[in-house]
């Protein structure tokens, strides 16, 4: 067992949360039990996701989407109000790290997704360090490259050529990242890939000559709050446990 403050305190720090400018809080956004022995991770803070870590006994919910965000309504009820009475009935610990856990150099999800797919990292396509770009070793064609992802992933990537080059110099930047095809385009990259996909990015993509792959918001961002859950069940003793929710966007 870890006090809860102690644990939130380490990730506080190792995550350097109080760095990004966020749409949301990072940290402890529901308390719970003041000690913790088990953790259970996932991607989202969704109702499925919130019974299935009570009825394991979590003490401890650790998520890379979690509640507050701006724009969103305010009031706790409805489907908020359910899923927050349901952590507070169960005595467990909602939190949650977006951006911190995006950008981490060895737990993030893009630290992980270029691990899964063996991308060797050279720098960052922003000041805050959350895209990534890379190297494959000796290039790749863009089909075998699909396939890597797929077979990674277990998705099927919406590709989106943007010529017929192969890919050698790549970015990546999980979840929604669609946007940042512009700057992947700027840095002379020869294909960019993240989770979701807009028209827009379709006709950037073919104009600017750069390949995207849209491989799936939840699919990218599965990793890098297991790696967190794992590290903090090595430090603390603790016992952890993954669960994905199906989710086909």
């Amino acid at each position: 067992m870890v006090a809860l403050n102690e644990l939130v305190t380490h990730c506080q720090e190792l995550l350097d949360a109080g760095a990004f400018r966020d749409y949301c809080p990072n940290g402890l956004q529901v308390e719970g039990r003041a000690e913790v022995g088990k953790i259970i991770s996932g991607v989202t803070a969704c109702q499925a996701l919130i019974d299935a870590a009570a009825e394991q006994g979590a003490d401890l919910l650790l998520v890379h989407h979690g509640f507050f965000w701006k724009g969103e309504p305010e009031p706790i009820s409805g489907m908020k109000g359910r899923r927050i009475r349901r952590l507070i009935e169960a005595g467990m610990s909602l939190l949650a790290y977006h951006l911190p856990l995006d950008a981490h150099p060895e737990l993030g999800n893009n630290a992980c997704l270029g691990r899964l797919l063996d991308f060797i990292p050279e720098g960052r396509l922003d000041e805050e360090g959350i895209g990534w770009h890379g190297r494959v070793e000796g290039g790749i064609a863009l089909e075998a490259l699909a396939e890597r992802v797929q077979s990674a992933l277990g998705r099927a990537p919406l590709v989106i050529p943007g010529g017929s080059h192969p890919v050698e110099r790549i970015g990546w930047c999980t979840g929604a990242a669609q946007s940042w095809i512009d700057r992947a385009a700027d840095a002379g990259l020869d294909a960019f890939i993240s989770g979701e996909i807009s028209e827009q990015t379709v006709h950037v993509a073919r104009e600017r000559g750069i390949h995207y792959l849209a491989c799936g918001h939840h699919a990218t961002e599965r990793y890098g709050v297991q790696a967190l859950g794992e590290h903090l069940a090595s430090r603390f003793g603790l016992e952890h446990h993954f669960i994905d929710i199906d989710n086909p966007v």
